[in-house]
């Protein structure tokens, strides 16, 4: 953590990456505004919160400023792409839309990283936080995946399509089963998880190109959502192997 308005000030000067900045609600001075506006810059989310959230944070004396530093460093969407297109790679990415469970969206960074996935975009707001938890349940994966975190998943998910990437969803609502599906799978795709309370957001499900449900037998009507993206991304997996081998 880092406690204060002039400490939170210089690291965002300095290029450190934060994951998550908490200001006392109310307080209005040209150093506030000074974090706020160079946040906004990097895409740090910054919350305006009661002295009682700041002081359930830490015991310190924080003078009204708490900020989360992140383990990881986040990297622009659009470098990810051109970069994969310029060393001839065929992107295959994981879009999370509102994951909030650390430990949830450490097991998914894991699942993406064995599967051969290239990068997790995420959103600036409403994700989970990348602490040492998610490291951790990850086994070190977000260490060796880039995680790009977007102010904006709907531009995000059009930047993708209008760069050659198909966006597969993965949702219950979906007549598609996966196992049936002759969506091919081989090219740039991007694979679009929702949340663990309610899926997939209605304009996020209207951008994808495709939407497939994982198919299920038993009495429960849902998996967690790291299981689901594990299958999802073996799907991926299994057609680019089954392709290189014809």
């Amino acid at each position: 953590m880092l406690f204060g308005l002039r400490p939170i000030l210089e690291a965002l000067h300095a290029g450190r990456t934060l994951e998550k900045i908490f200001l006392l609600r109310g307080t209005k001075n040209s150093l506030t505004q000074e974090i706020n506006d160079l946040a906004r810059e990097r895409g740090t989310p910054v919350s305006m919160v009661p002295t009682e959230k700041l002081d359930g944070l830490t015991r310190k004396n924080h003078q009204g400023a708490v900020a989360f530093v992140s383990p990881i460093d986040y990297m622009p969407l659009d470098s990810i792409l051109s970069g994969l297109y310029e060393e001839g790679k065929v992107p295959f990415l994981l879009i999370l839309d509102r994951i909030t469970d650390v430990r949830n969206f450490g097991a998914i960074a894991r699942n993406a990283e064995c599967m051969g996935v290239h990068a997790i975009v995420v959103p600036a707001r409403g994700a989970a936080q990348i602490n040492g938890d998610a490291v951790k349940t990850s086994a070190g994966a977000l260490n060796l995946i880039p995680v790009c975190r977007e102010n904006n998943l709907r531009d995000s998910l059009n930047f993708l399509r209008e760069s050659g990437v198909q966006i597969v969803a993965c949702t219950e609502k979906s007549d598609a089963s996966l196992e049936s599906s002759s969506v091919d799978m081989t090219g740039p795709v991007a694979v679009l998880m929702g949340s663990e309370e309610d899926g997939i957001s209605p304009e996020y499900l209207q951008l994808a190109d495709h939407r497939l449900r994982i198919p299920m037998t038993g009495q429960i009507g849902s998996l967690n959502v790291s299981v689901a993206s594990g299958i999802m991304l073996f799907e991926v997996l299994r057609q680019r192997l089954t392709s290189a081998k014809e």
